[in-house]
């Protein structure tokens, strides 16, 4: 079976998170041919977890990891830096859904928070690692609405939270923009991409990481091969970790069930002290909307603080020049709305994403074809169903049962998707009403 990669990862805007840290040393592309036990094609928090948890079971194993750009450069460092703990369902009005559901997904996002906690410490991974929680915030009626909503599928979860009004939302973020919030205490805050680049630095040493290596053609058989720019790579067995992109593989039952759909993240210049002062507030936090559609808010400790809204379906996974134009105007009009005494601060970078989804929230989780296995689609929880999805395909390629794989085997498949041009404005319409439903909370 030939599949042809259509698509690979595109310059999607300057990303903060990336563009402050030291530049990386040269890459080591892939040229000529290599033979590995094991392929994992992405490198991002799927990726990096299979390849790591392989070498861990199987040290004498060769491992290779591949990627069409650098470590941190793509989605898994152009998120939000949240590793949330709680169900966080992005087509609910509330986040939480059936209790049940819930509660594996809380399993499941813990099981995850505690492997890379592990990591974290262990290498000392510098990332800006930080359990303080999360926020969420309402600014309108239906978003205390949406508030009430999700502490009462909390408190029936068992789940531990604390209700702030609107002067103990302004003692924590310096402004007065919100009307009510919640604090829940379990989410880990993180700088994204420092996060993956020191994971990638950190591989064991029968992992081989290949980055700038973009692949173009896969022919899936008896060994499976992949085939690149400058080189061809041979394994009997082979890891599908790269998420947005695997929907254009139509022989592996993946394409016409995930979607690409980006979301786009802004970042300010540091702030003076001066501005600082005039802000007021804690030096870090991190805030969720109330409403799904609205604006996530981090406050860094450097001084800075990053804007994320607005969501826009991109089947090519690409974004434009005039898109990233637009979003970060809606950008600057957020951050203004909610931070009125930083009218001088400009936003220095601006950048997009691809989240994978599926319509129905499931996962292709598993064997697709003898020897090729899938942990991608994390709808909407990157870093933590990213990580846990890799590190769980790793076990379940070499039979190691869990009470995690258990529950990751039984999550829905994704449902097949209607036919393009219907999906499409389909998508778009959903995405356009759903963000004027959310006003002031955008």
């Amino acid at each position: 079976m030939q599949l042809t990669c259509n698509f690979l990862p595109q310059n999607d805007g300057r990303c903060g998170w990336y563009e402050m840290l030291p530049p990386p040393p040269p890459a080591s592309p892939l040229r000529g041919e290599a033979k590995a036990d094991w392929i994992v094609l992405g490198a991002g928090l799927a990726g990096l977890a299979a390849a790591r948890r392989l070498a861990e079971l199987q040290p004498n194993a060769a491992i290779a990891l591949v990627d069409a750009r650098r470590v941190g450069y793509g989605a898994a460092g152009r998120n939000s830096g949240f590793m949330i703990d709680l169900p966080h369902n992005l087509s609910s009005h509330d986040y939480t859904g059936d209790r049940s559901e819930d509660l594996q997904q809380i399993r499941l996002n813990r099981g995850a928070i505690d492997y890379m906690r592990d990591i974290v410490q262990r290498h000392a991974i510098d990332c800006d690692w930080r359990e303080q929680g999360k926020l969420h915030g309402a600014v309108e009626a239906h978003g205390e609405r949406a508030l009430e909503a999700f502490a009462k599928g909390l408190t029936a979860l068992g789940e531990p939270y604390r209700l702030l009004d609107a002067r103990e939302m302004q003692a924590v973020t310096g402004t007065g923009f919100y009307r009510a919030g919640l604090h829940a205490p379990g989410c880990v805050q993180v700088q994204p991409a420092a996060l993956v680049r020191g994971l990638g630095k950190t591989l064991p040493e029968n992992v081989r990481l290949y980055e700038d290596t973009p692949v173009r053609e896969i022919l899936v058989g008896k060994p499976h091969v992949l085939i690149t720019d400058q080189g061809r790579l041979t394994a009997p067995r082979l890891i599908l970790a790269n998420n947005a992109y695997a929907a254009q593989f139509g022989g592996l039952g993946l394409k016409g069930r995930i979607l690409p759909v980006y979301t786009y993240g802004s970042l300010t210049r540091q702030l003076s002290p001066e501005e600082i002062a005039a802000l007021g507030g804690e030096e870090s936090w991190g805030l969720i909307p109330a409403d799904p559609m609205g604006t996530t808010v981090r406050r860094l400790s450097n001084g800075r603080i990053c804007i994320r809204n607005s969501f826009t379906y991109n089947p090519d996974v690409s974004t434009s020049a005039n898109q990233l134009a637009r979003v970060r105007a809606a950008h600057w009009r957020s951050f203004e709305r909610r931070f009125p005494m930083l009218a001088g601060v400009e936003l220095e970078y601006t950048w997009g994403g691809a989240l994978c989804l599926s319509r129905n929230g499931g996962t292709p989780f598993g064997e697709l074809t003898p020897g090729v296995f899938s942990a991608v689609c994390q709808n909407g929880l990157g870093l933590t169903r990213g990580t846990i999805s890799g590190k769980l395909i790793a076990e379940y390629a070499l039979g190691v049962e869990s009470e995690l794989l258990n529950i990751m085997l039984n999550q829905p498949k994704p449902v097949a998707n209607p036919p393009e041009p219907l999906l499409g404005l389909g998508i778009r319409s959903t995405l356009a009403w759903k963000e004027w439903k959310a006003g002031n909370e955008r």
